[in-house]
């Protein structure tokens, strides 16, 4: 994941012009939404938290996160060099159980070979109330990092979250079916332009993917969309 992923500042502030282009809208959408989420759950928060990015490649979104917690730890496997904690080739984080107050996993979720014992490990490791901020696909072209395996309906990812002991408290989608079609449409020709082309694409597909995000209704999107975002709380264990 550490040689894969963008590095952080591109995918927290990408350029039209640059070499992000072609993810431009949609990164600063995600971004946004996080830095909302954030302001809601963590930013208000008495409490000092300890947050956990769980698969955290290199950290992307730790200048957005970790000013409003007290220790901002990455979870990864064993090969990525910045994890603070390890997770073992069986699955299971190296960490004790209801050590944390919050979870966070961004585009993660979809490259997993078992998303319902990733969510049992949150689970675990997150104590009584403790939250899950959690981002991932719902449309999207195929990406291995080094694997790809799973796509949600909003309801389908509701549901594998609320199975594993989670209730939902917050929950949004971003980029609709249209700006969606255009983006996929724009990605389907990108890879078949030479490099020095592929910026031109990106200038001209963007902004009618943004036009046409600005006009879809937010609860629209909220069923049919990109990428999801929620929040879900950790049910009390009496």
């Amino acid at each position: 994941m550490m040689t894969e992923r963008e590095a952080g500042i591109e995918r927290l502030y990408p350029s039209l012009f640059g070499r992000m282009a072609a993810r431009y809208y949609y990164l600063r959408k995600l971004r946004a939404q996080i830095e909302e989420v954030v302001q809601l759950f963590l930013a208000k928060s008495p409490q000092k938290l300890t947050l956990a990015d769980y698969g955290c490649g290199n950290k992307p979104y730790e200048p957005i996160v970790a000013p409003f917690v007290a220790q901002y730890l990455g979870i990864d496997l064993e090969l990525n060099p910045i994890a603070d904690i390890h997770i073992a080739p069986t699955g299971a984080i190296q960490l004790d159980a209801e050590k944390l107050d919050v979870v966070l996993s961004t585009q993660v979720l979809e490259h997993v070979v078992d998303p319902k014992q990733y969510l049992q490990e949150a689970h675990r490791v997150l104590k009584n109330d403790g939250l899950l901020i959690l981002s991932t696909h719902g449309y999207w072209m195929f990406h291995p990092d080094p694997t790809d395996f799973w796509r949600w309906t909003s309801t389908g990812l509701r549901k594998i979250v609320e199975d594993e002991g989670f209730e939902v408290v917050y929950f949004k989608g971003i980029i609709g079916r249209a700006a969606m079609g255009l983006q996929l449409f724009q990605d389907g020709l990108l890879f078949k332009l030479p490099k020095f082309l592929r910026p031109l694409l990106a200038i001209i597909m963007q902004p009618q993917i943004i036009f046409f995000d600005k006009i879809t209704a937010q609860d629209t999107i909220d069923k049919d969309a990109c990428t999801y975002v929620l929040v879900a709380k950790k049910k009390t264990i009496k």
